[in-house]
């Protein structure tokens, strides 16, 4: 799976004008499903994001993660980050998991990420969804299951 986080002051998710999804400081995760993708890389994700470091201390360092400073999440599906733009001005989106697992794995990762005890409001899974954001910082940073050094390791 792939995520891209985005430290937010504020951010919200809207289809058809109604507003679905809105959280105050916290981060905005675009996630996307990859082929081959199980359970497994969601439960990572969910681990490696929710104890990410990525919030400022008292001294200004990045040193606490969204659960220390009492922030919320928003995740949204976005299948775009499976991009493949080696070749050609037009991006190939065959490496994404097909839609219905793609789909099934965005539920079970947004169902992890509520387990931990984190506020976690949503997008809607392949709507067309217009995403606000006010990036805190900014700071962006990109996560992806495959570049973790043992991907047969459950998170711990």
């Amino acid at each position: 799976m792939r995520a891209l986080l985005q430290r937010v002051s504020a951010a919200s998710v809207t289809v058809d004008s109604a507003t679905i999804g809105e959280i105050g400081p916290g981060i905005l995760i675009l996630i996307c499903a990859m082929q081959g993708d199980s359970e497994v890389e969601a439960e990572h994700l969910v681990h490696k994001i929710s104890r990410l470091r990525i919030f400022r201390d008292d001294a200004g360092k990045m040193n606490r993660s969204v659960a220390d400073v009492g922030g919320s999440v928003l995740v949204v599906s976005q299948f775009t980050l499976a991009a493949d733009t080696r070749s050609g001005t037009r991006p190939g989106f065959s490496k994404a998991a097909p839609p219905s697992k793609g789909e099934e794995l965005y539920h079970c990762f947004c169902d992890k990420m509520r387990a931990t005890g984190l506020p976690v409001a949503t997008g809607a899974f392949g709507a067309d969804m217009k995403v606000s954001l006010v990036n805190d910082g900014p700071v962006t940073v990109w996560l992806d299951t495959d570049d973790r050094p043992n991907k047969s390791a459950r998170p711990g």
